[in-house]
């Protein structure tokens, strides 16, 4: 799977392994801005999108944080703009993982827009899995996330995807119920669902608007009600 791999883990056992690759890192990324500076910005060419977003995970791997919140940023106005939402969520995420002091805020416009719209089934449960981890493990809000990602996977993906991802998040609500009530057994566990209302789209949607306010404060960027007047259902 491409989001919900450890794909920051640079896999070095020894020094000379880390040097090696970090040199390998820094290579990739000069290859990336050599191509970037050849031509100006082309948000048309899904080409040009993805190398434009691979500067700033490159620059996550390298722990480069202030530049890849700079080149994330500056990916997730642009693509907002054209209203291409699949790459800003993507643009999100990589802001969210440079650890910039407002990375939390970033974290809470890429649910949003990841819920909204129909963007890739792995990377909305890749988000979500995020809040997940940026919770306390008694909070309710970890378990919404979790319901939410099961959701998400019904709704949009299929065949082996499906299944896949259907497997990841049943996982993550089980460790989610584990963490948060010591949760151990499948009657105790459909109890919690029951108890939380997590079987249920309707009451746990809304309480997660709920935990995306609280990440992101009133530090919009976006304009939602904007965005929900275009789309065809409201």
């Amino acid at each position: 799977m491409k989001y919900l791999n450890n794909e920051f883990d640079l896999g070095a056992e020894s020094d000379e392994d880390a040097s090696t690759s970090v040199e390998a890192l820094e290579a990739q990324l000069g290859a990336v801005r050599e191509r970037l500076n050849e031509a100006r910005a082309q948000i048309d060419a899904p080409q040009w999108r993805q190398l434009a977003l691979q500067e700033g995970r490159l620059l996550v791997m390298l722990e480069k944080g202030d530049e890849a919140w700079s080149s994330a940023k500056s990916c997730f106005d642009q693509f907002c703009d054209a209203k291409l939402w699949a790459d800003t969520v993507e643009a999100a995420r990589i802001m969210f993982q440079s650890g910039h002091s407002d990375s939390l805020v970033a974290l809470g416009h890429g649910v949003w827009l990841a819920v909204t719209f129909p963007v890739d089934p792995e990377l909305s449960v890749a988000l979500l899995q995020d809040i997940i981890d940026e919770t306390p493990d008694d909070s309710d809000g970890a378990a919404v996330a979790a319901a939410v990602a099961a959701y998400i996977v019904d709704l949009r993906a299929e065949g082996k995807e499906h299944e896949s991802l259907s497997f990841f998040t049943n996982q993550m609500l089980g460790a989610v119920a584990r963490r948060h009530s010591s949760i151990e057994n499948q009657e105790a566990f459909d109890q919690w669902i029951s108890r939380l209302e997590l079987n249920d789209p309707i009451r746990f949607l809304p309480r997660l608007r709920n935990v995306v306010d609280v990440l992101v404060q009133d530090n919009w960027w976006i304009d939602r009600e904007a965005i929900q007047a275009t789309l065809p259902i409201q």
